[in-house]
């Protein structure tokens, strides 16, 4: 299977830009790319179903997981196990954009928002 980049529909998820590759497939996982402006920031979530690990393509971002802050630069992995507290943000003046994998795959509803 081949997913073209112009064939998906990027979309805005609470200010981060979003592109899942994998919405509406039956696949064991899921991927996505999203692009972290300045400024924006992901809120503290956990969640019920997925491990989900990120990579950063470009820019840096500021994780915190379980409690403990660290920046991810270009090239950096973070994998959040299911059920770990995790958020981030861009501070930075540029933006950033990330690699995300949920294993299994991405299911809104098994996500929990601790705002």
């Amino acid at each position: 299977m081949i997913i073209r980049r112009d064939a998906i529909e990027p979309f805005d998820f609470h200010g981060l830009t979003i592109r899942d590759y994998t919405a509406g497939l039956e696949t064991a996982s899921s991927f996505g790319v999203m692009t972290v402006p300045p400024s924006a920031s992901h809120s503290e979530a956990w969640s019920r179903r997925s491990d989900k690990t990120y990579y950063v393509l470009a820019g840096s971002i500021e994780f915190t997981l379980d409690g403990t802050h660290m920046v991810l630069y270009e090239g950096d992995l973070c994998i959040v196990a299911r059920g770990k507290h995790f958020s981030y943000r861009n501070p930075g003046p540029n933006a950033a954009r990330l690699c995300i994998v949920h294993v299994p795959s991405f299911d809104l509803d098994a996500e929990v928002f601790v705002d």
